[in-house]
């Protein structure tokens, strides 16, 4: 499903090592001095063994330090070695205790923070670096580029990376800010939204820069809306568009023509689909994360014994990456296919091994768990296999317990509005019900049945909705996370006597080629987000719905356009396949308010079908859990939310402003000791204070002017600043090589 390209991560990636490069590779050898970055400090979270509070946990670490920051960016793309091996002496924190290095250059990479700017400052006051080369990953407002007016001779770099972002996967981003969901719905939060859509179109702007691209922008335009979050789209889109306007103006030739056709950035909301988040998905990315006590944190990781049962038993944290070629091939199939594959691969694997197998003739996925256990030699293989192999068992096994199996029909016609039959349904509240009464159906499951027939229902008296919630022995407390879809745009109650004709649905749904295999009886669903794509890349998307910001000239110039790049997706030979690759329409769509892994499955599908690029974007991603207990808290006081915006601003640490430790006396000159008197050679002495300066971090502004250096100094781009064709000893190398990241890469 995964096909190659262009990545997103590369891309990010790129653009940080390249701003480092012009700095570090710009120096003239005769002042060549190593450097040193450093990074913001963060609180960890601890990890926990699940246990009966096992889900809490989950949620609430999902809902943990969303705040991006320039360590967590590079964590998650750049590798130590990329930056280390760039001239850079070693790493650092800006918050941390540093030494004096006055006569060495720094590299600061930085958000525009307040208190990093403060930081800043202090180090400039000090004058602890020779020269400061100041990379932000976000704009920097003027106000705090003030604060820098009096350290231009200082200043011997600057440049804006708009890095501001957290890729995922090859086509996936977050924001990594669960908080976005109640500043953009909770009705007590009117007032952060304009500077939260600020930053999120500052956001999104960054993507769109590291890939090269000036999009056209369109929007999710809801006909007949009755919330007031129904403008959220159109305000986003205009703050998009003012800030790509800003940009072309800032570096007119930033895109260059190419043969591809134009990209499309669409902006949609959570409120174009309240059912994905409900329904049980059943590929495999999106049931692990349902179903499993997967940890999606600054990474997504699976915890997994090794040799069970064994006297070697092992516990250990697994991460679901894009470094993981099984989790990449597997993570959008259904999980029928998904097991499937995974014993067929590993049978493929015994029979090219033949000295594993015992008995081979059954690859079940505790055979395969026990040969696992005879091939200490293949440690990489044996591990992601354990790993996927234990997921698949374990996901079938709540699948099995929480009666998912009985769940999914009626889901399905309540999300589709049609039966197994793919006709109208009937008797569907006697079948909910039915379902209500059975024994081993789990409170989260029941509620989100009742979520799905309100919806399909486009609302009940509120007497049935508490009857429906007293059936199903859930308390009166949960119909909060229930009755606030109204403030997304749902019908969840009206009067006994309301007459009004069901709203036509945005994407009518068809019948036409739908599979009738059992698997996809229960996988008729598909987010809206899928249709919508389809539409777009058929030059049939509703201009009503999804207008433009800036609208094209002839729109049904537009739409052959469209269909003619749709005609590129007929099979090439080799030679022409890579060119078609580098020729893919690049499309981002961002969701305001979390995504669902079933819509970045979409992404990939459609990306797949009708040979485009396809970027999901959104601020961060929902499990049914997360998604219900969003929306219970939108009806919360907004004081007990813990809002990041509502909490005392960061501080920088007092020993920041402590005064400087004066220099040691000075050491006789090199091979002379105590009174003048030649000392024994001795080997080369690495450099004690080899350290050089990188900060990390980034919030939103204006692309302003930055301090221009004094003295004719260098190109505050990057560009032009003194190579270094040196390399660090190896002394100095073990010393960078100490992981700063948390682990070594």
């Amino acid at each position: 499903m995964d096909r190659g390209g262009i990545s997103i991560i590369d891309q990010q990636k790129d653009a940080i090592i390249s701003a480092v490069k012009k700095i570090t590779q710009g120096e003239r050898p005769e002042r060549q001095k190593p450097r040193q970055i450093e990074t913001e400090i963060e609180t960890e979270i601890e990890t926990e063994t699940w246990g009966a509070q096992e889900r809490k946990r989950k949620i609430e670490n999902a809902l943990a330090n969303p705040r991006i920051t320039p360590l967590r960016i590079l964590d998650n793309t750049v590798k130590e070695a990329d930056l280390l091996n760039n001239n850079i002496a070693n790493i650092e924190r800006i918050e941390e205790k540093r030494d004096m290095n006055p006569g060495m250059d720094a590299i600061y990479i930085l958000s525009p923070q307040p208190h990093i700017v403060q930081c800043l400052v202090a180090d400039f006051e000090r004058r602890r670096y020779r020269r400061a080369f100041l990379l932000w990953t976000a704009i920097l407002p003027k106000e705090l580029s003030d604060m820098l007016r009096g350290a231009k001779s200082q200043i011997a770099g600057y440049k804006t990376l708009l890095v501001d972002f957290y890729p995922r996967e090859s086509h996936l981003v977050t924001f990594q800010d669960p908080y976005s969901f109640p500043v953009l719905y909770h009705p007590s939060c009117n007032d952060l939204v304009a500077k939260h859509l600020q930053t999120l179109a500052q956001r999104i702007v960054g993507i769109c820069i590291a890939l090269g691209e000036m999009p056209k922008v369109r929007y999710y335009r809801p006909k007949n809306p009755t919330h007031e979050a129904a403008v959220l789209c159109t305000h986003l889109a205009r703050f998009v568009q003012k800030e790509l306007d800003a940009y072309q103006s800032f570096d007119p030739n930033f895109s260059a023509p190419t043969s591809r056709p134009q990209p499309v950035l669409v902006i949609t909301d959570r409120s174009m689909d309240l059912v994905a988040p409900l329904v049980h998905e059943f590929t495999y990315q999106a049931i692990a994360h349902d179903l499993l006590p997967v940890e999606d944190g600054e990474r997504v990781t699976y915890c997994v014994t090794f040799n069970e049962g064994t006297d070697k038993a092992e516990e250990k944290v697994m991460e679901l990456a894009e470094t993981d070629s099984l989790w990449i091939e597997n993570r959008h199939r259904h999980m029928i296919h998904t097991i499937e594959k995974l014993g067929g691969d590993f049978k493929k694997f015994l029979e090219s091994n033949a000295h594993f197998t015992k008995d081979s003739s059954q690859t079940t996925m505790n055979t395969i768990k026990a040969m696992m256990a005879d091939m200490p030699e293949y440690t990489a293989m044996k591990e992601l296999y354990s790993l996927h192999v234990t997921m698949a068992q374990e996901a079938l096994r709540v699948f099995g317990e929480d009666k998912i199996p009985d769940l999914a029909p009626v889901e399905q016609t309540l999300a589709t509005g049609l039966d197994d039959d793919l006709k109208k349904p009937k008797n569907v509240l006697d079948q909910v019900v039915r379902l209500l009464d059975q024994d081993g159906i789990k409170p989260l499951n029941r509620l989100r049945l009742i979520a799905l027939y309100i919806l399909y229902r486009d609302g009940l008296i509120p007497e049935d909705i508490n009857r429906l919630l007293a059936h199903s022995s859930l308390p009166q407390s949960e119909a909060d996370k229930i009755l606030n879809l109204d403030l997304l745009g749902a019908q969840t109650t009206h009067g006994l006597k309301d007459a009004r004709p069901a709203p036509p649905p945005l994407f009518p749904r068809t019948t036409i080629n739908i599979p009738q295999e059992e698997e996809y009886i229960t996988s008729r669903f598909e987010p809206a987000v899928k249709s919508m794509l389809e539409d777009l890349c058929r030059g049939s998307l509703d201009p009503d719905s999804f207008p433009y910001t800036n609208p094209p000239p002839d729109v049904a110039e537009e739409s052959l356009a469209s269909q003619a790049s749709l005609r590129s997706a007929a099979p090439r030979w080799a030679s022409a396949n890579r060119r078609q690759v580098e020729n893919r329409q690049r499309i981002v769509v961002f969701i305001a308010g979390g995504a669902t892994y079933s819509e970045t499955r979409a992404c990939y599908e459609v990306s797949e079908k009708l040979n485009r690029d396809i970027f999901l974007a959104t601020s961060h991603m929902l499990s049914p859990e997360l998604f219900l207990r969003q929306v219970g808290d939108l009806s919360v006081d907004r004081r007990r939310l813990g809002l990041p915006m509502d909490q005392p601003k960061p501080r920088p640490p007092a020993h920041i402003f402590d005064p400087p430790t004066p220099p040691a006396p000075m050491s006789p000159p090199f091979g002379v000791g105590p009174g003048g008197s030649r000392s024994p050679p001795v080997g080369v002495q690495p450099p004690s204070n080899s350290l050089a300066a990188m900060t990390l971090n980034g919030p939103a502004g204006q692309y302003p002017a930055p301090p221009q250096p004094v003295n004719g100094g260098p190109d505050r781009s990057g560009a032009g600043i003194p190579p270094d064709s040196g390399k660090p000893n190896k002394l100095s190398k073990e010393k960078k090589l100490r992981g700063l990241f948390g682990k070594k890469k």
